[in-house]
């Protein structure tokens, strides 16, 4: 799969939304271009080998309900971050 920005924010918000229960148009969302400290995007998944290369991305800031979630994305992929105390591969 390949993601522009819009994209990854698109699919976030999609991820996020069904997570918390809530309707896409009650998240509230903040985007940033970013340097990630490895190929995962510094959001491995627990015995995930990864490229350790600086990786440009973007960091996706949502919140609903109180809750908060980061998301982390290149073209190639789409992450959530520490979310739970996990990383996960979307």
């Amino acid at each position: 799969m390949s993601f522009t920005k819009d994209a990854a924010v698109a699919a976030a918000r999609k991820d996020f939304s069904k997570r918390l229960g809530v309707d896409d148009s009650e998240v509230e969302e903040s985007v940033e271009e970013t340097e990630f400290p490895d190929m995962a995007l510094g959001a491995g998944t627990k015995g995930e080998m990864s490229g350790q290369m600086m990786t440009s991305g973007w960091r996706i800031q949502l919140k609903a309900k109180g809750k908060k979630a980061e998301y982390r994305a290149n073209k190639q992929q789409l992450r959530l971050f520490n979310y739970k105390g996990q990383n996960y591969r979307i």
